[in-house]
């Protein structure tokens, strides 16, 4: 079939178009040159991780439970071990025992105010009723309706019956300190008992956050105490390469910036990470990193926080981070 002008004209640029595009790349290079690869620094360094030691505080005692292994995965508030806490309820039943006490106290003393406020107005009925008398013989006095002797008789009732009140009056005031002491002793019992229950509480050891439990520093039945480990829990979930830089490249190193980090255990495997911390003290280059660069006299310490969901790297693992290295200044 023969074709027309405009449809082999059309075919010809088609052609030519597609020539194009495959010559330009070298014709690229070769007008320009090979475009540059951004510098980069490769530092080193060992993989940490959060680790706490964990210990029994405020008690001593036997451990009677321990059942975790080194290796075990865990959550935060796991029970780990525990101690024999048979003292340590028992003081907590001396001190409930010793609250109940100091509760019927306070009762006690409360009772005994209101007897004593009944018996002040008894007093003070007995008083009014004598100082009666005392008005109704002043007056037969007078008249000698009755004896010098009986008046002196009546005088001295009506000051006994007022020294009764001020005494019972005095003994109101003696059952209110009483009561407000009271009310101090069940109050400091109520805060012993209630330290007993925490101390009580120390007997359990709990897990702080969620890891892998490194190390098992214990055995069932050694005594525990305050300072003696028990568990090395690692957080996996958030680990760190520890790393310098020279001096010399400090200005071209951002806060945030992505970074590869590789390890000898899995040299295949990119692990995504981001500098989460620089230094702003230099120091002198550990003996124990070396960067790959030529050795300076000052470094500053890098963190570069890693993605490890799958807790393949583990603390003391040595790795390698590719830093790009950013214009200066900018």
């Amino acid at each position: 079939m023969n074709m027309t002008r405009p449809t082999r004209l059309i075919i010809t640029v088609l052609v030519l178009l597609a020539a194009g595009l495959l010559l330009w790349t070298p014709i690229k290079k070769l007008l320009f040159g090979t475009p540059p690869v951004a510098p980069s620094v490769l530092v080193s360094g060992n993989i940490e991780a959060h680790q706490s030691v964990l210990s029994f505080t405020e008690v001593q005692a036997p451990i009677s439970w321990l059942p975790f292994d080194e290796g075990k995965s865990v959550q935060v508030g796991t029970v780990l071990a525990q101690v024999d806490d048979r003292l340590y309820r028992q003081q907590l039943q001396i001190d409930r025992t010793i609250m109940a006490v100091a509760q019927k106290q306070v009762a006690v003393n409360e009772s005994n105010l209101a007897a004593v406020r009944n018996t002040v107005i008894s007093d003070r009925l007995d008083l009014a009723n004598k100082e009666r008398d005392f008005v109704r013989d002043q007056s037969q006095l007078k008249i000698n309706a009755v004896s010098q002797q009986a008046f002196d008789l009546t005088s001295t009732v009506v000051a006994q019956a007022a020294a009764t009140l001020a005494r019972d009056q005095a003994l109101v005031q003696e059952a209110r300190d009483n009561i407000d002491l009271a009310r101090a002793s069940l109050a400091s019992d109520a805060a012993k008992l209630a330290l007993d229950q925490v101390t009580l509480s120390y007997t359990v050891l709990k897990a702080p956050f969620s890891g892998v439990l490194a190390v098992r520093e214990a055995e069932l039945g050694e005594l525990a105490g305050p300072g003696v480990a028990i568990f090395t829990l690692d957080d996996l979930d958030h680990v760190w390469l520890r790393a310098y830089v020279n001096e010399t490249n400090l200005s071209q190193v951002r806060l945030g910036e992505p970074v590869a980090v590789s390890t000898d255990t899995y040299p295949d495997h990119r692990y995504h990470g981001r500098i989460g911390f620089i230094s702003s003290e230099a120091e002198f280059t550990p003996k124990t990193v070396e960067t790959h660069a030529e050795r300076v006299t000052l470094v500053y310490r890098l963190r570069i926080d890693i993605d490890n969901p799958t807790h393949e790297l583990l603390p003391g693992m040595p790795a390698e981070a590719t830093i790009t290295l950013l214009p200066a200044g900018k």
